[in-house]
């Protein structure tokens, strides 16, 4: 945890703890990682609560993100996820839109464009706000049934979270989004008929799968998907395309601890992202071509890990039920991974993004 610490004051390299970042090795493949509602305390409680080790110490450069949105000094997770996915500011509750409401470009449909296999993995469901930011274009987050209909026709090539009852049993049409996608060409698959890691795909055909009909249960109550469909994810999208890959994954129900103001299932939701974490960055370390960015969109509840916590009880503590104003750390690992160190603004993680690919 010193590293840690000593890069986020510093903003300096810490290769001799982590991979370095080589100037020779072009980007070809950038996964992003957003564990919602994620600050330094979370981070720290589930470390604590892991051992006193984190996969977020294999980073070897921090920076700090403002995450304020155009209209509020605290963010929600719309605004804050479509800062990452398209660079710009927007109101609280925007989906993919700038803040005159208009369509921005994301991350993933550029990545499309340029002919890149793309995907996005929730523990939420897929039209919650942060997944939602990448693939769709909406006034305001609650549209759920508006961001379901965006998926058919998007191109992404491997989907996999909660909400399949925003498109087989929708309220606003009769359109079936299910059969869509399946008259697209996806192998759609859901926890009606098999749990995740036992579901077996082939990288010929785009992947859809629904991991509950509403929200998925917490890691506690035996949601086990986040690792096994991001390792099977990663492999997934680098046999799609010989060009490289964009996929984000979201550990979404950090966020829901803070907002419950409880600690233990902050602290579960915490290492169920860093075991993913780590599965990651093992990918990324043998790719050598993969960078890896982890950050969260704000921090929620106001946490603190106070006097009488030890590494077996964390005495956790809530100043509030919903989201703060504090600076959210950005860990970095792989090809241009040192332009993350420093402080710069949410927006500024799609600017780096596209200066180091060759997407545009």
């Amino acid at each position: 945890m010193k590293r840690i610490i000593f890069g986020l004051l510093f903003g300096i390299s810490l290769s001799a703890f982590g991979q370095p970042s080589s100037p020779e090795v072009k980007v070809k493949n950038v996964i992003l990682m957003i564990a919602d509602g994620t600050g330094i305390s979370q981070i720290t409680a589930g470390m604590y609560a892991n051992g006193d080790a984190t996969n977020y110490e294999r980073c070897p450069y921090i920076g700090l993100h403002k995450q304020h949105s155009s209209d509020n000094l605290i963010t929600d997770s719309a605004a804050g996820a479509t800062a990452f996915a398209c660079g710009k500011k927007t109101y609280n509750g925007a989906i993919g839109v700038d803040a005159e409401g208009k369509p921005c470009s994301t991350l993933l449909e550029i990545a499309e464009v340029a002919g890149l296999a793309t995907g996005l993995i929730a523990t939420s469901t897929i039209v919650h706000a942060t997944p939602a930011s990448f693939i769709a274009h909406v006034a305001q987050r609650k549209q759920y049934e508006d961001i379901a209909a965006h998926f058919p026709s998007s191109g992404i090539d491997y989907f996999v979270g909660g909400g399949k009852k925003y498109f087989d049993r929708r309220e606003s049409d009769d359109r079936n989004l299910v059969t869509e996608l399946e008259n697209e060409g996806y192998q759609v698959g859901s926890y009606f008929d098999q749990e995740f890691g036992k579901w077996e795909f082939s990288s010929e055909q785009a992947v859809a799968f629904f991991t509950s009909d509403s929200d998925p249960l917490p890691y506690t109550q035996g949601r086990t998907y986040l690792q096994s469909a991001s390792e099977k994810g990663m492999k997934f999208l680098k046999e799609r395309s010989e060009k490289g890959f964009f996929l984000m994954i979201e550990g979404s129900q950090v966020d829901w601890g803070g907002h419950a103001n409880q600690s233990e299932y902050l602290i579960e939701e915490m290492k169920d992202f860093d075991r993913t974490l780590g599965a990651v960055l093992d990918f990324a370390e043998k790719e050598g071509n993969t960078l890896v960015i982890v950050t969260g969109d704000h921090e929620c509840g106001g946490y603190a890990i106070n006097y009488g916590s030890t590494r077996d009880s964390i005495a956790g503590a809530f100043t509030s039920d919903y989201h703060t104003a504090d600076m959210i750390p950005v860990f970095a690992f792989g090809p241009g991974s040192e332009h993350f160190a420093g402080i710069y603004q949410n927006t500024a993680i799609f600017d780096k993004v596209l200066s180091l690919t060759q997407w545009k």
